[in-house]
């Protein structure tokens, strides 16, 4: 019994020095605002608030755009077999890993003033680099492909049974997709908005490349927090990225507290599907 319980201990020391790598940081750094007074006195300033509102405002923009593009494309990917799917998925991840300021490079030649869609844009009376606009393109960029992953597996591990079974009592295509493969592929789809959010909240190369860094208009938190620091202002770049940290553990924090009754609500053979599924089955045809 103690030989079997050896590993287990060594697993434990591991994992809590896992916790102390990831957490220690950021412990440090809010410690540091919170105790020289920075946090309460950036809080007030209005570049830290420009800089929180337009970071919340376009994060949540290019969630929906995220969503809007991202799940019939992954509906597709996990549904249908499409010739040269291994490469289309390729392409799809590669933002995941590319440099973002490869990535706002990339945005820049294709949408900026001299990029291939520059001109006819500008034609039509459209500007999108160095704009809001820009900031939430950059960040849908960077960050959609975490969702379509996410997205994919969840619908993929969906039983086609169930939709078969729904499509036999009647229900369309619409209603299948709304009443069977979302609510149980629920848990991984919001696990991918998750990560998505996180990762627009904290895009910075592509932003700055493609959306420049203008107080009030485009410079996100980590923006700020980049350029206080170069300025040599330390405690205020101190606080805006206590702020950045707090914001973002809120939100994580409240999503995955509101997710845990969604996704075991949303498990096969959940309370969730079987509702849906005796819905269907009672609706008329």
């Amino acid at each position: 019994m103690r030989a079997r319980g050896v590993p287990g201990t060594a697993f434990e020391l591991v994992a809590f020095l896992a916790v102390l790598v990831l957490g220690l940081p950021v412990v440090a750094l809010v410690a540091r605002a919170l105790l020289n007074g920075s946090l309460a006195t950036a809080a007030g300033l209005p570049a830290v608030a420009d800089a929180l509102t337009l970071s919340v405002l376009t994060t949540g923009a290019s969630l929906v755009l995220t969503v809007a593009l991202g799940l019939p494309l992954a509906h597709l990917l996990a549904r249908r077999k499409i010739p040269g799917a291994a490469l289309l998925e390729t392409v799809i991840d590669l933002p995941i890993v590319l440099p973002p300021s490869v990535a706002g490079l990339a945005l820049l030649l294709l949408l900026g003033r001299r990029g291939v869609l520059g001109e006819p844009l500008a034609a039509l009376g459209i500007e999108l680099p160095f704009t809001a606009a820009a900031v939430v393109i950059a960040q849908t960029f960077v960050s959609a492909p975490l969702f379509i992953r996410s997205a994919r597996s969840g619908l993929a591990a969906v039983e086609r049974e169930l939709e078969d079974a729904a499509r036999v009592d009647g229900a369309s295509e619409g209603q299948v997709l709304a009443r069977i493969s979302l609510p149980i592929a629920a848990g991984s789809m919001a696990a991918g908005l998750v990560m998505a959010w996180a990762r627009s909240l904290g895009e910075f190369g592509a932003t700055i490349m493609f959306a420049g860094s203008f107080e009030g208009k485009t410079q996100t938190l980590p923006l700020l927090v980049y350029g206080e620091f170069q300025s040599g202002s330390l405690e205020t770049s101190i606080a805006a990225a206590a702020v950045l940290v707090l914001a973002a553990f809120g939100v994580l924090a409240t999503v995955r507290l509101l997710g845990r009754g969604a996704v075991a609500g949303a498990t096969p053979g959940g309370s969730r599907v079987g509702g849906a599924v005796n819905d269907l089955e009672t609706s008329p045809a």
